[in-house]
C-alpha cells in the first residue's frame, strides 16, 4: 500500500491523506492539534497521511476522519473523498442522491375549503342578527276603571268650576245596559290605590235613574243604596244588564232589583249604606281596597 502510495504521488501528484498533510505543512498546523481535533493518538493521524486507512479500522471510521480534516486545514472535502473511492474501490463509490420525490398525498383541500367558507357565512349571518337593534316595544296606555276623581277634584268642585270632568262617561253609556259586568264574586283588586280620595265632579244634570228591568222569572235579588256622600256606583244582574251606573250623592236612596247574582261596584263604600232584601248588609273588609268595595250579593 505504501509503496503504491508513493508510487502514485510521483506519478499523479499528492493524493487523499497526502493532501491532507501538505495542506497541514503549508497552515504550519502540528500533528499533535490535528489528533486533538480529530479524537485520535498521533500515530493514527501520520497513517492516515499515509493513506494507510487499515490502521483505522472499519471504512467508515477512515471516510469520517478524512472528511474532518479536509475541514480543519482548508481544502476541498469532495477532492478527497474522490481520491479515497479511487484508491479503495471495493469500498464502493458513494451513491448517487438525486431530487426528493415527492409523494403523491391523498389531501385534497376542495372540501375544507368549502366548509370554511359556509362557517364564515354562518357567523357572518350569527354577527349581524345580534348587532341589530331590537325592535321598540309598543307603548301600552294603562287602563283605568270608572271615573273616580282624586282630592285634588274635589277642590276645584269646591272652587266652583262646574266644567264636567273629561274621565266621565257619555250619556249614551248609562243608558247601556247589555255591557258585561264584573266575574269575579270578590274582587280585591282595582286600577286605583287605596286610601285614594273618590270625590267625583258630576254635573247634577247628569245623574241618572235606575234601570227598570222586566222579570225574567229567575231568583231576584232586592237591593236597596242609601247614600251619604258621593260614590260612584255600578251594578249589574246575573244576566249582565246593567241596573244603575251613576254618582250617588247625599241624600239619595236608590232601589233595584235583577237576576241574582248582583255585581255591586261601588269607588267610595264609606259614603253608602246597604241593604239586601230588607236586611242591612256590613261590607267585610275583604272586599274593600281603600274606599273601593267590590260586591257579589245573591238572594237572602
Amino acid at each position: 500500500m505504501k509503496q503504491e502510495s508513493e508510487q502514485s504521488e510521483e506519478e499523479t501528484g499528492p493524493v487523499c491523506g497526502e493532501r491532507l498533510r501538505l495542506a497541514r505543512r503549508e497552515n504550519d498546523i502540528s500533528v499533535r492539534d490535528i489528533a486533538k481535533e480529530l479524537h485520535l493518538d498521533e500515530p493514527k493521524v501520520r497513517a492516515l497521511e499515509k493513506n494507510e486507512f487499515d490502521v483505522l479500522g472499519a471504512p467508515v471510521f477512515a471516510k469520517g476522519h478524512l472528511r474532518k480534516y479536509a475541514e480543519l486545514v482548508g481544502i476541498s472535502v469532495e477532492d478527497v473523498m474522490t481520491d479515497y473511492y479511487q484508491m479503495n474501490r471495493s469500498v464502493g463509490a458513494p451513491p448517487v442522491v438525486g431530487p426528493k420525490r415527492k409523494v403523491p398525498s391523498d389531501f385534497s383541500p376542495g372540501p375544507w375549503v368549502g366548509v370554511i367558507v359556509v362557517i364564515a357565512v354562518i357567523a357572518g349571518a350569527a354577527y349581524w342578527w345580534f348587532t341589530q337593534d331590537p325592535a321598540p316595544a309598543p307603548a301600552i296606555e294603562p287602563a283605568t276603571l270608572a271615573p273616580f276623581s282624586s282630592t285634588n277634584d274635589a277642590t276645584v268642585a269646591a272652587s266652583g268650576n262646574t266644567e264636567p270632568d273629561e274621565t266621565q262617561p257619555p250619556e249614551s253609556a248609562v243608558a247601556d245596559s247589555a255591557a258585561p259586568a264584573d266575574d269575579a264574586a270578590i274582587d280585591t283588586t282595582d286600577d286605583l290605590q287605596p286610601g285614594e280620595d273618590q270625590a267625583p265632579v258630576v254635573d247634577a244634570s247628569r245623574i241618572s235613574v235606575p234601570v227598570e228591568m222586566p222579570n225574567s222569572g229567575l231568583p231576584q235579588v232586592q237591593l236597596e243604596l242609601a247614600f251619604s256622600g258621593d260614590c260612584w256606583t255600578e251594578v249589574s244582574d246575573g244576566s249582565g244588564r246593567r241596573l244603575f251606573y251613576d254618582l250617588g250623592q247625599a241624600g239619595r236612596t236608590v232601589n233595584l232589583s235583577g237576576d241574582a247574582p248582583l255585581r255591586v261596584i261601588l269607588g267610595d263604600s264609606n259614603n253608602v249604606s246597604v241593604r239586601v232584601g230588607g236586611n242591612d248588609f256590613t261590607i267585610p273588609g275583604s272586599a274593600r281596597t281603600g274606599r273601593l268595595a267590590r260586591l257579589t250579593l245573591n238572594a237572602p
